[in-house]
């Protein structure tokens, strides 16, 4: 939603810190491997129980990973690769955060306290928010918008990263499967009608 209805908002913002990174000879495959590693790091030390910091950590990754398409555009470098590796470390990204909060979940409670149900909300999380991705590269292929819906990227790591800043992660987990899955259904129902019968 963000990335449809905030885009030029959030254009006016970073293309100037792109312009101004790709003019000190940054590329977009700095920031988006630094994006990743960020996340990483963060992720870890979430898993290792620092929820704050680590939260934190992941926004600040995700939000560096965001300047690669803005220094792409600034430097006249955007190319096929760049997109590959740019999705691909954001799905990394992503599975590394769903994966630290299980091991974070797991790890915290002593079985008879543990709620199965919040790994498995992971799980759902993840699948969808992968799924989501995938939609809209099946849409680019069929040449329609593959973008919208409740949850794009940016929303899902405000919430992720909300949920443990605020101590309500396990109402952050149902809302993320809820939405996520919701998306899901949104992007398939919308990018269904945008193709042909033929395709």
């Amino acid at each position: 939603m963000i990335e449809v209805w905030a885009r030029k908002y959030v254009d006016r913002v970073v293309a100037p810190i792109g312009s101004f990174l790709a003019g000190l000879g940054v590329r977009p495959a700095h920031l988006t491997i630094t994006g990743l590693v960020v996340t990483l790091t963060g992720s870890i030390l979430l898993a290792l129980g620092n929820v704050i910091p680590g939260a934190l950590v992941i926004l600040a990754g995700s939000a560096l990973d965001g300047l690669d398409g803005s220094v792409a555009r600034a430097s006249g470098s955007a190319s096929p690769r760049g997109a590959l590796l740019d999705s691909v470390f954001d799905r990394i990204g992503e599975t590394s955060m769903y994966a630290a909060c299980s091991f974070w979940l797991t790890s915290r409670l002593s079985p008879q306290e543990g709620d199965p149900a919040l790994v498995v909300l992971c799980v759902l999380s993840l699948g969808a928010s992968l799924l989501i991705s995938y939609l809209r590269a099946k849409a680019d292929v069929g040449r329609v918008e593959g973008r919208g819906g409740l949850m794009g990227r940016a929303e899902r790591i405000i919430l992720f990263t909300a949920g443990f800043l605020f101590d309500q992660v396990s109402a952050m987990l149902w809302l993320m499967a809820v939405l996520t899955w919701l998306t899901v259904f949104q992007r398939f129902f919308n990018t269904w009608r945008r193709l042909s019968p033929s395709d």
